[in-house]
């Protein structure tokens, strides 16, 4: 499932304070964002098209159906194959030759790999 940067901020309202009516969500985009209630209902018209999100009585009470891991997993996947090649390991050392690390930063990754073995 591909949700584009819109539609990701309603579900992370969602995914952040749970199930919310269209009303709250509205409310709340509109707080962090500056959206009006207008482009948040058509965001989360397209969100509920996708299958992303539940839409039920009462007060249009909204609930996301899949959650930030699968698609952090989802989009993951993408990149890799997208620009990667399909290599998660270039992927890897791409995120490590371009960023500096701490040392706490690297003993956590060093614990993943690890950990994946």
């Amino acid at each position: 499932m591909k949700l584009f940067d819109s539609e990701l901020k309603v579900m992370d309202v969602l995914w952040r304070l749970g199930d919310r009516t269209a009303r709250e969500i509205a409310s709340i985009l509109e707080e962090e964002t500056g959206w009006n209630v207008n482009t948040t209902y058509t965001v989360l018209k397209k969100c509920i098209a996708k299958g992303a999100v539940r839409r039920s009585e009462p007060n249009f009470l909204c609930h996301a159906l899949v959650t930030k891991g699968e698609i952090q997993a989802a989009e993951t996947e993408e990149l890799i194959g997208r620009l990667f090649d399909g290599s998660p390991d270039m992927l890897f050392a791409s995120l490590l030759s371009s960023r500096r690390l701490s040392p706490e930063q690297i003993d956590r990754l060093r614990a993943i790999v690890d950990e994946m073995r």
